[in-house]
């Protein structure tokens, strides 16, 4: 383990968020800071931007990046042909302005610095539709449009693994304070999340610090897999507590000489890991939008929602697993489910009611990565809900048994969900065409860089045989 910096203590930071520029001045005064990270998350969820010094950024807080910030691959690349913009359009400026609300120190950094999450608009003051953040906006937007207000509590799965210089090398569990790694499946046992107690203190330490509210910190069934839930809220500010935790773990993991890792699936013969997303719904009194004020029991609404959710759940699968590698998790036997089933407690179907009294009624997704940028994975879940209450729809009967061998319902592949994706008028309309029309085209350029790739099971099984 690494030797700890010294930092000052939790309860000498100031909390996320202020309201303005004009209060942002002595909120980086307080606290002596140097530098601003002022970040945007692109479609993969990965932080984009520019550190400026704080003199600077309060003195002009907006910042210039190219429209092709939205179009960047995961491998840094940028599809030979952008569809939906010219190369020139994609070359021209943007303009990010902060949110202030979610200004917060980044407490792993060696000097003094703040971080700050922008929003994209267009010169002419529109925003930017390829946005992760304004396709959530969007969505949100649908909701209040009907009274309605969203409430969400992402569950987020990742492994901590050895450092890994060679890609070529599979993937192994870390060392532990024991010593040695995990042989075995652990899940939820304490003593396996004790070994990693220095790790797991920097992370809590830096959350806190962020004012990300982790709710629990369990171990899940994989060697090193490791799940933190965090506390039910508004979608656009649990979004950014997700793009921020994801910095945060990987930041805490280097610290102490391993990785964290969100992949859907990094080890063969481990379970893969989700990011499940728990929803609700109040109506424009506030109240729960999915029980009878009067007898408690299950609405109309609540049905519709969970109908909504079982039609489209294939179309937005690019979203929810958005590589390759994601499908890999998305597979009979991974324990990950196959389906757009829904019922009680049961764990074996893509969409679970869990238990709850009429207050807390809500629905747990259970099919999104934990490699999915969450801003669209929210949004993608929660349209889809909304569709089904606008449309009316009615769901299945609900799963009580294991719904497993009732068959795959989802896509097996990117370009399978791309095609499901890219023909869905009603999402494309929800989500926004500009947007679906970009990501369709990054996602494409995705697949065909890696299929230049030539994997070791292609080298086992094809090199003498064939």
């Amino acid at each position: 383990m690494s030797s700890r910096k010294k930092r000052p203590p939790p309860g000498s930071r100031e909390k996320r968020g202020v309201a303005s520029l004009e209060a942002a001045g002595p909120w980086v005064a307080r606290q002596s800071i140097d530098e601003i990270e002022c970040v945007v998350p692109d479609l993969a969820g990965v932080a984009r931007g520019k550190i400026m010094p704080v003199r600077k950024f309060l003195g002009a807080p907006s910042m210039n990046l190219p429209l092709a910030v939205f179009y960047q691959t995961i491998t840094g690349d940028f599809p030979d042909e952008m569809g939906t913009i010219s190369a020139v359009q994609s070359d021209t400026d943007i303009f990010l302005n902060p949110d202030f609300a979610t200004l917060a120190v980044v407490p792993w950094a060696q000097d003094p610095t703040a971080q700050v999450i922008h929003d994209a608009f267009h010169p002419d003051g529109r925003p930017v539709q390829e946005a992760p953040r304004q396709v959530l906006r969007r969505v949100l937007d649908l909701y209040r449009d009907r009274g309605w207000t969203p409430v969400v509590a992402p569950e987020l799965e990742f492994y901590l693994v050895d450092k890994n210089t060679d890609p070529d090398y599979p993937l192994r569990p870390p060392i532990g304070r024991s010593g040695r790694p995990e042989t075995g499946r652990q899940g939820y046992s304490i003593s396996a999340v004790n070994e990693f107690d220095p790790l797991f203190e920097d992370m809590y330490e830096y959350s806190e610090a962020q004012g990300l509210e982790i709710d629990t910190l369990i171990h899940e069934s994989g060697v090193a897999q490791m799940e933190i839930n965090l506390r039910h809220g508004d979608p656009l500010e649990l979004a950014d507590q997700v793009f921020m935790f994801k910095r945060t773990i990987r930041e805490a993991a280097l610290e102490h000489d391993i990785y964290a890792t969100f992949m859907a699936k990094p080890m063969a013969g481990e379970p893969g890991s989700a990011m499940h997303i728990h929803q609700s719904i109040l109506d424009a009194d506030g109240r729960p939008l999915f029980s009878d004020r009067k007898t408690g029991e299950a609405t109309p609404a609540y049905l519709s929602f969970i109908a909504g959710q079982q039609r489209y759940l294939p179309a937005i699968m690019a979203i929810l697993a958005p590589y390759v590698n994601s499908y890999r998790r998305i597979a009979r036997g991974t324990g990950a489910p196959v389906n757009t089933q829904w019922g009680h407690d049961n764990r074996t179907c893509g969409l679970r009611a869990p238990p709850s009294d009429p207050a807390n009624r809500r629905l747990e997704n259970r099919i999104p990565s934990s490699d999915a940028n969450p801003y669209l994975a929210i949004a993608a879940v929660l349209a889809t809900g909304w569709l089904g209450m606008t449309q009316g729809l009615t769901p299945t009967a609900p799963v009580d048994t294991d719904a497993s061998v009732l068959g795959i319902d989802l896509p097996r592949n990117l370009l399978e969900a791309l095609v499901l994706f890219e023909q869905c008028d009603p999402l494309r309309d929800a989500l926004g065409e500009v947007f679906c029309g970009a990501y369709a085209t990054v996602k494409r350029a995705e697949y065909e860089t890696f299929m230049q790739t030539i994997s070791p099971w292609e080298r086992e099984f094809l090199l003498l045989n064939v």
